[in-house]
């Protein structure tokens, strides 16, 4: 299988940066429609259509319904073909994106990724991750294209709720972990080959970025405030980890977050909040040393990320409830078989199991 590395045409980073949107714009089309919900649109969307309009774009706005779902995607697709537009803005969080890369896949044109914050690494993937209506993981979605341009304004991001924020860094520190097992059992990446050195190494950049600038950078969004932390800990959450996790591959720990969507009590939970959980459960089911583990605990619980079930809505889990995240974990098509052995329900469960008892000692420890 041949080495395969991918990214978007385009990575566009700063404070005010959504102001200028139009001059990056200007060369992929002359329609655009800007797909966010209706917090962001309120945030947002007169800012966009006017430096659009500025470019001599015609410029739209539309709704989004929160969920990266068929219906939702044939919805807007259908608004997209009847106003004749040839570039797509998904503005947001993944999912909105994530809903305007599909968009596009069917009807054309360019897209353009603008995360309103910096929660998780789909910006940048030529993939989208589907549920249903009631937000169960469906599948990935994979597409030959990579967004046009992504934008990403810092003073935007570091204005949004730090909970997003939070997520992304666990999302981040996921990538180093689950790319680096999947180069050394020679896996599959998510572009369709075996991971380049480049995909590798900006994997374990991302997460040396994240623990050299996580807390403070959190510390700093807390307060609203854009620093060099933020803007680091942006990058790694965005660039570095949607390169990394693409071109480097998955593992366990995005398998283990799939399978707890089957459950409604983790609903609530961010995607990355459940990918820490995911994390903590993939290094022991590879059997990393305690320090290392606990070290890894310590670090999310001074970030104040989750490292328990009962800290993502699953109180008291049953072996039933258990069994049903490790069974959805270890389809044939999840990405856990690129760990360097070969994974079985039964080894994800207890996995889960012990984590969770980690997380629960390592944090009384601590209190």
């Amino acid at each position: 299988m041949p080495q395969v590395f991918e990214s978007p045409e385009a990575y566009v980073q700063g404070r005010g940066v959504v102001d200028d949107i139009g001059e990056h714009v200007g060369s992929l089309g002359t329609a655009c429609l800007l797909l966010a919900d209706d917090v962001v649109l309120d945030l947002v969307g007169e800012r966009v259509v006017q430096s659009l309009e500025a470019a001599d774009i015609e410029a739209e706005t539309l709704e989004f319904n929160g969920e990266s779902s068929e219906t939702e995607i044939q919805r807007v697709a259908d608004v997209v073909d009847g106003r004749g537009t040839d570039v797509i803005v998904g503005a947001g969080g993944g999912k909105a994106l994530d809903t305007a890369k599909a968009v596009r896949e069917e009807t054309g044109g360019a897209m353009v990724s603008m995360p309103t914050v910096a929660s998780t690494d789909s910006p940048t993937s030529a993939l989208s991750v589907i549920y249903s209506e009631h937000g169960e993981f469906e599948e990935y979605r994979f597409y030959d294209q990579h967004p046009d341009l992504v934008l990403l304004d810092t003073a935007i991001v570091a204005g949004a709720p730090t909970r997003f924020f939070r997520s992304g860094v666990a999302d981040g520190l996921a990538t180093w972990f689950e790319a680096d097992a999947t180069y050394r059992s020679g896996g599959q990446n998510v572009v369709g080959g075996t991971p380049t050195r480049a995909g590798h190494r900006l994997a374990k950049l991302c997460y040396e970025t994240l623990r050299d600038h996580a807390l403070s950078a959190v510390d700093a969004v807390e307060e609203g405030a854009v620093t060099e932390s933020v803007a680091a800990v942006a990058e790694a959450n965005t660039l570095l980890s949607g390169l990394g996790f693409e071109s480097g591959g998955l593992a366990a720990a995005h398998s283990v977050h799939n399978g707890l969507t089957q459950l409604e009590e983790t609903h609530d939970a961010t995607h990355g909040e459940k990918v820490n959980v995911g994390t903590v459960t993939q290094l022991v089911l590879e059997g990393r040393e305690d320090g290392f583990v606990e070290d890894y605990v310590e670090f999310s619980l001074a970030l104040g990320l989750p490292v328990t079930l009962a800290d993502i809505g699953l109180d008291d889990a049953t072996t039933a409830q258990l069994d049903t995240v490790a069974e959805a974990a270890c389809d044939p098509e999840e990405t856990i078989h690129n760990e360097p052995f070969e994974v079985t329900p039964p080894m994800v469960r207890d996995a889960l199991r012990t984590a969770d008892r980690i997380g629960r000692r390592v944090g009384e420890r601590q209190s």
